[in-house]
């Protein structure tokens, strides 16, 4: 009982959090920079089609969370959290650790929380308890597989991306 708790306290904070997070990207709220500047700043990066990359990335923040927040089709809001944490740490803080130098830390601790939840479940207090919507355990694990490696193949596609032509 005191784990669908806890269960509950972190799907609703980190959920909240990062579904905001998305608004930021998608809508330009809470004083964020809507797609066009996430476009920019993507594609700054190398990111290309900077448009979609920002688009996905405000949709698996925000949409991610409001299934985080429901506790509704565990695991996939998780998976979709854990695709943008493991690109924000690859792509925008490594190699630093500490948030207070541009690190890491925080993306790591959400990708950590994300990956325990998916794999426990969200809990008695969700709406996968009340509708059986879950993915069976089994699938929970083939799934997170599945988001790594295209994870690895979606940086693979933008590094190549953006290497100028005749570049090695």
């Amino acid at each position: 009982m005191s784990a669908d708790y806890g269960s509950l306290i972190l799907r609703l904070a980190l959920g909240l959090l990062l579904a905001g997070h998305g608004a930021q990207k998608l809508f330009g709220w809470f004083g964020g920079p809507g797609l066009s500047g996430v476009a920019g700043w993507l594609g700054s990066m190398g990111f290309r089609p900077a448009p979609l990359w920002a688009f996905l990335a405000g949709l698996v923040e925000f949409g991610g969370g409001l299934l985080f927040i429901l506790g509704l089709f565990n695991p996939l809001g998780s998976l979709g959290i854990l695709a943008s944490m493991l690109t924000a740490i690859a792509k925008v803080h490594w190699p630093k650790l500490w948030v207070a130098s541009g690190g890491f830390e925080y993306a790591l601790l959400i990708s950590a929380v994300v990956i325990v939840l998916a794999l426990q479940g969200p809990g008695r207090f969700s709406l996968d308890a009340v509708w059986g919507t879950a993915l069976p355990g089994i699938w929970s694990w083939v799934a997170l597989i599945v988001v790594l490696l295209s994870w690895v193949i979606a940086l693979r596609i933008t590094a190549r991306a953006a290497k100028p032509v005749g570049a090695t």
